[in-house]
């Protein structure tokens, strides 16, 4: 089975052409960092605009590089949410318009579950029951997941995400965007021992987690230094030179512990629901599981359990729609069905599980 997936549920514009569920015949992104970068975060309208701009071609482009034109395609799998409505809509949109133009079924998936079986695009998948991180931007959750259709959530941040904290904390230090990258870049070069950030765990065997404390915590060790009336709510309008030399550490110290304390937390929770739900294997996926030393105490600390650990490649970390396409397949496998066509956007999905 081919399915064609779209995916627009923040600021990628993807399509791709996966088949049978695992095997990517292409697969093209279309990014908005420049276009954001300048506001030190996404901006919903702009995102919106530049999707609808740009999702046309991208399907085209999809569709080209596969080799195929829509009418090889068996089945349309669109991201449904959550996301940012205006965003989801143009990629919801163009779906729906395919596949009611080529009488093919569609599939509305949801945007977690799809990065949980991002893993399953690689050449040797994970092996059930496995326990699967989603950390993003917009999401921290953890699910126990037995197999295609049982995903259950069993932990999720009950404020901001890790990349959101990641983005905050950039943008008050003024180191760019986005921020989890050149906080990632900059605390390569810093010590993560410098300074002890508080880590919240929360309540005793909570999966749960909490990261606008570190946030907080940060803001208010630099706003110790420099006077807080001449930065904004969250922003200083001194420049990376300036603040520097009024801070008792190097900002690369600061990134690195702060760094520290945001993976320390999702070390521990990730290891702690893996042995509570007697996982086989841990996946970790979203835009954050591309940090490198969250990658590398994952290594450490899944070897000192003994159990595999699995992270995509980047590209599959990443918002693509190879993994929107996995996922359509597998509702198709589960239902045989296809979607009504009055389905809308959703920008935040029910908490009960990861999928429909």
């Amino acid at each position: 089975m081919i399915v064609l997936g779209i995916e627009s549920s923040c600021d990628e514009t993807a399509a791709a052409v996966v088949e049978d569920g695992h095997r990517i015949l292409s697969s093209v992104v279309a990014s908005q960092t420049a276009i954001h970068s300048p506001y030190g975060g996404v901006v919903p309208e702009l995102a919106s605009r530049q999707h609808v701009k740009v999702i046309v071609p991208v399907v085209s482009e999809a569709l080209q590089r596969a080799g195929l034109d829509l009418s090889a395609v068996d089945a349309i799998a669109v991201t449904q949410g959550p996301g940012l409505v205006g965003s989801l809509l143009v990629g919801i949109g163009v779906a729906k318009g395919l596949a009611y133009a080529s009488g093919k079924p569609l599939v509305a998936v949801n945007h977690l579950e799809g990065h949980i079986l991002a893993a399953f695009l690689e050449e040797s998948p994970p092996s059930f029951p496995v326990i699967a991180l989603v950390v993003s931007g917009g999401h921290t959750n953890l699910y126990a997941v037995n197999n295609y259709s049982n995903v259950t959530l069993v932990g999720r941040t009950r404020d901001d995400a890790a990349g959101e904290a990641f983005d905050k904390v950039a943008k008050f230090l003024d180191l760019g965007y986005p921020g989890g990258v050149v906080i990632d870049e900059l605390a390569r070069s810093g010590n993560p021992s410098a300074i002890s950030f508080p880590r919240a765990y929360l309540e005793k065997d909570s999966l749960d987690f909490s990261f606008s404390g570190i946030k907080t915590a940060v803001v208010n060790f630099v706003r110790k230094y420099v006077d807080s009336n001449k930065g904004g709510s969250i922003g200083i309008s001194e420049n990376n030179g300036d603040l520097a030399k009024q801070l008792p550490v190097q900002l690369a110290d600061i990134a690195a512990s702060f760094q520290e304390a945001v993976v320390d937390v999702l070390v521990a929770k990730t290891c702690s629901a893996a042995q509570r739900f007697d996982a086989r294997q841990v996946v970790v996926a979203g835009g954050v599981a591309a940090n490198s030393r969250l990658r590398e105490r994952l290594r450490e600390e899944m070897a000192r359990l003994g159990l595999p650990l699995m992270l995509p490649r980047a590209e599959l970390c990443t918002d693509n729609a190879a993994m929107v396409a996995a996922a359509g397949f597998h509702q198709l496998e589960k239902t045989g069905g296809s979607w009504d066509f009055d389905f809308d956007a959703i920008s935040r999905w029910p908490d009960k599980t990861a999928g429909s």
